[in-house]
């Protein structure tokens, strides 16, 4: 800025060319360089009416920018409806699926239990099998000696072994009696010394035939033995139901969960789904915005436009004698009072015929000429209103068709379920229990009830305000007012370079009478035919002119200059007056 300014400030002090380009950037911004810079804001507001606001708290959404945000608000609707369907399809399943999952754990539960009786009976029936096969209790000589042939059953194994226990039995008593006798005739003689007295009195002591008396219970042994008559039978039975209990009965529930594409040919869930459509117009809408955001950075790029516009006009207008000459002006007017008052032909009035070619800036209508250009810049506004129309048109439709679905399209859903399931097994054996066990695991009962509505789901469509339609046209409007008042503006273009260059006098020469010592460095033209300046040429005498004419020329006009004399020197003279063109 602190450069800009020292340009600017060095500009002004020593050049008109800088002065005059830096005025004329005013009416330029109304021409058709300024609508360039304008129709950018028009475009970026039909995008975003406030996308040069700072703070997103002032932006104002334009009629693209709505339709864009209620495009998202449509895929966000279709795919929070497919999340809501599978997640109900999927609640639905858990619901109808829940008694026979909750059944099918009770039976893993019930086996376990099962499984823990069965363990519990085979560890109580060891004692029984340990008692079968012990052959503990009778003499295993004499249970050799009697055994029968292992072909036989387990009642005739097991009566045998008990006769041989119940013998043995009586054995070990009769053997315990004698043993007592012994032990107690000892002990007598030890008592009394006398050898006499003592046989005597320890006598009865002998009697260990008393033991034998017990052997008339051998026969009670072989004949009365407490043995149940089945009871081999029973023991076989048991004992093979009770291996097969704990062998063939097992319970293990697995679950298989089988994962299947939700759309053919796409192995994704629903929330990658969902993700990935929203990526998707993400993205898009990222690239949208980029690429507006470039547009309105290059088009705002077009302010510099403007300058190099000024500066142009200047230059042509200094160089160029006929560079927008279309202006009846007072030093034309001049020309022409001066030249009735010599009775030379004059110009004005203007025919009817060339009013239209030419423009009075003093009138306050618009002219033909004006009225023509301003009819066509009017014209290159029609496609951007087009456009604006079209998107409005498409926001509106868009907005009153999501309103409905919006007003319309809400659902509530309400699902109950209920059952309830009882087996009764009666009983206290050891199979009713089993049973109550395995089949009780049947006894189940539910009670589901789900509610739920889209109303989530339901789309959120933003419309436009009466601030938000004023703001998207409003640099339309503007465009159109430039249009309106360019004829005035250029009108004013002439004044202030006219002001500057009041005959189009260039930047050299301007130097050269301001500091005519510079002239010798000046290469100069004749000023009627171009030919370049020679020894020979004949300058203006006037000091303040410097005009340059080749010896043919200058005789041709008399031995005036034509550039600061309006004198009549004869039909050359006039002549050349009468091709010139004025320059204001």
């Amino acid at each position: 800025m602190c450069g800009l300014a020292g340009v600017t400030a060095l500009g002004w002090a020593t050049s008109p060319h800088f002065r005059c380009a830096s005025l004329l950037v005013a009416p330029k911004f109304v021409g058709k360089e300024g609508r360039v810079y304008v129709l950018s804001y028009a475009l970026a507001a039909i995008y975003d009416a406030g996308g040069t606001a700072p703070e997103p708290a002032l932006r104002v959404p334009g009629p693209v920018a709505n339709v864009r945000h209620n495009l998202d608000e449509v895929i966000r609707s279709v795919g929070c409806v497919t999340e809501l369907q599978v997640n109900q399809s999927h609640q639905l399943w858990q619901v109808s699926t829940a008694p026979l999952h909750a059944l099918m754990e009770d039976m893993v539960r019930s086996g376990r239990t099962l499984d823990a009786e069965t363990q519990n009976i085979s560890r109580a029936f060891v004692g029984l099998n340990e008692e079968v096969a012990s052959e503990a209790g009778y003499d295993l000589r004499q249970g050799r000696r009697a055994a029968p042939p292992p072909a036989l059953s387990t009642q005739k194994l097991y009566e045998m072994k008990t006769k041989l226990r119940c013998k043995y039995v009586i054995d070990l008593a009769m053997q315990r009696c004698r043993d007592w006798f012994n032990t107690k005739h000892q002990a007598c003689m030890e008592h009394v010394v006398v050898p006499l007295i003592s046989h005597l009195l320890c006598l009865p002591m002998k009697f260990k035939f008393l033991c034998h008396v017990v052997k008339v219970m051998h026969a009670w042994c072989w004949e009365k033995i407490p043995v149940e008559g089945n009871f081999g039978k029973m023991y076989d039975m048991v004992n093979r139901s009770v291996n097969n209990l704990s062998q063939d009965f097992s319970a293990q529930l697995v679950f298989q969960e089988e994962h299947r594409d939700m759309l053919l040919g796409a192995n994704a869930s629903r929330e990658q789904l969902v993700e990935e459509v929203t990526s998707h117009v993400r993205q898009h809408s990222a690239r949208l915005g980029r690429a507006v955001s470039f547009f309105r950075l290059l088009l705002s790029c077009t302010v510099l436009l403007v300058f190099f516009s000024a500066f142009s006009y200047t230059k042509h207008y200094v160089q160029d004698i006929s560079f927008d000459n279309l202006y009846i002006t007072t030093y034309f007017r001049q020309i022409d009072a001066r030249r009735r008052k010599q009775d030379k032909r004059t110009l004005l009035p203007l025919r009817r015929a060339e009013v239209s070619a030419v423009i009075f800036p003093c009138r306050v209508a618009m002219q033909p000429l004006e009225l023509q250009n301003m009819v066509v810049e009017l014209l290159q506004c029609i496609p951007p209103l087009l456009l604006l129309l079209l998107t409005w048109g498409l926001d509106r439709v868009l907005f009153t068709m999501l309103s409905i679905i919006r007003q319309h399209s809400f659902v509530q859903y309400s699902f109950r379920s209920s059952h309830h399931l009882e087996v009764q097994v009666m009983g206290t054996s050891l199979m009713a229990r089993l049973l109550r066990s395995t089949i009780g695991a049947l006894n189940t009962s539910s009670y589901v009830e789900l509610e739920s509505s889209n109303f989530a789901c339901l789309p959120q469509p933003r419309g436009m305000t009466t601030q938000d339609y004023v703001a998207s046209c409003l640099p339309l409007g503007l465009l159109a007012l430039l249009c309106l008042a360019q004829g005035y503006t250029y009108r004013l273009r002439r004044v202030i370079a006219a002001f500057y260059f009041p005959k189009g006098t260039s930047l050299l020469e301007w130097c050269c009478r301001r500091w005519p010592p510079l002239r010798r460095f000046l290469r100069r033209y004749c000023v009627v035919c171009g030919e370049p300046e020679t020894p020979r040429c004949r300058l203006c005498p006037a000091p303040a002119c410097g005009a340059v004419y080749c010896g043919p020329c200058w005789r041709d006009v008399g031995g005036a200059c034509l550039a600061c004399t309006a004198g009549d020197r004869g039909l050359s003279e006039e002549s050349s007056e009468e091709h010139m063109a004025y320059a204001a």
